[in-house]
């Protein structure tokens, strides 16, 4: 199915959000997800399937100074 990610069309096998983030190795507790303009929580990612024209923004927390 075609999804739009961080504002790319890109092709996905995955069935769940958290599925997603898994694929991309991302640490659950230190991203934020939101579906088509909604935040999701943490808990909440396993509930959410993923289906064509989803537009998912996933922001990850990075340490430096």
């Amino acid at each position: 199915m075609t999804i739009v990610l961080n504002g790319k069309t890109t092709e996905v096998t995955q069935g769940t959000l958290a599925e997603l983030l898994s694929t991309y190795n991302m640490t659950p507790g230190l991203v934020i997800t939101e579906v088509d303009g909604e935040i999701i929580s943490e808990e909440s990612r396993n509930e959410i399937t993923l289906k064509d024209n989803m537009n998912i923004e996933i922001v990850q927390f990075v340490g430096g100074g």
